[in-house]
């Protein structure tokens, strides 16, 4: 087990994010999920995030990330929401015509720490996902 440190304390922090399209609409394949992976990774650097794992389904995505105490995962996860949904929509405006009202993720979503079960469990699970 490997803890990340700081100045001031030692540390991990793992948490599995689930985020779906609004309404569970189809319109994730392998390219837009790349393409959310890529703006995921660009906003981490901002809220001392780091990206461990990444996976998606039609509808969803997994994602296994670290935080350090003084990450802000809730303003995180709503200014990725927000940037991606705005540069999806923007570089892939055929998405338009399959989402509600315009909105690509779902208000809500499911954040779950990783201390019940071993990282490399949540990995495979995750690996593993739409097949």
């Amino acid at each position: 087990m490997e803890l990340d440190t700081n100045n001031h304390s030692v540390f991990m922090l793992n948490y599995h994010l689930i985020m779906c399209v609004k309404y569970r609409n189809n319109v994730i394949d392998d390219a837009i999920s790349l393409r959310l992976k890529e703006i995921f990774k660009n906003i981490c650097l901002n809220y001392n995030i780091s990206l461990e794992e990444w996976n998606h389904d039609k509808d969803h995505v997994h994602i296994l990330f670290r935080g350090q105490p003084n990450s802000e995962i809730s303003k995180f996860i709503n200014a990725y929401k927000s940037a991606s949904s705005r540069l999806i929509k923007k570089e892939y405006p055929e998405i338009k015509k399959h989402l509600w009202k315009d909105m690509f993720w779902s208000q809500s979503y499911c954040l779950i720490s990783t201390g019940g079960v071993t990282v490399d469990i949540i990995k495979e699970y995750i690996q593993t996902q739409g097949r």
